[in-house]
């Protein structure tokens, strides 16, 4: 069986549209694997990195810390286990529902200061005219 094809970290760049040093950094801290290494030691990411790395990018404008990151995926992965008890699933699911509610309130927050800043530009608007 031939393994699935692996990416230089230039490609998951483009594909992600983060930087190398954040794509770097966001290894160094956990929240990816580390990288496999081709024989030349570039780092090799597969589709499941490219996956998580744009998973942390919808993550980052809502201001979750490093470790409500690094917790949410890890929750994430652990309720894709095929081996979890009904219960482990349950407290699974129920930490993954309050981190719903969460970005439920980061998201009116993130509303509120749109709406401010809409109201300011108007206003700058207005005077100019």
């Amino acid at each position: 069986m031939t393994s699935p094809p692996r990416m230089q970290i230039g490609d998951v760049a483009d594909r992600t549209g983060l930087s190398l040093r954040t794509i770097r950094h966001y290894e160094e801290v956990g929240l990816l694997p580390e990288s496999r290494r081709s024989s030349g030691g570039f780092r090799l990411y597969d589709e499941q990195a490219v996956a998580r790395l744009l998973l942390i990018k919808r993550m980052k404008p809502l201001d979750f810390s490093l470790e409500e990151m690094r917790d949410l995926i890890d929750l994430r992965d652990r309720l894709t286990g095929p081996d979890l008890s009904s219960a482990t699933r349950a407290d699974l699911r129920e930490r993954l529902a309050s981190y719903h509610a969460l970005v439920d309130q980061k998201l009116t927050r993130l509303r509120q200061q749109a709406d401010s800043a809409q109201a300011f530009a108007d206003q700058l608007a207005a005077e100019l005219a």
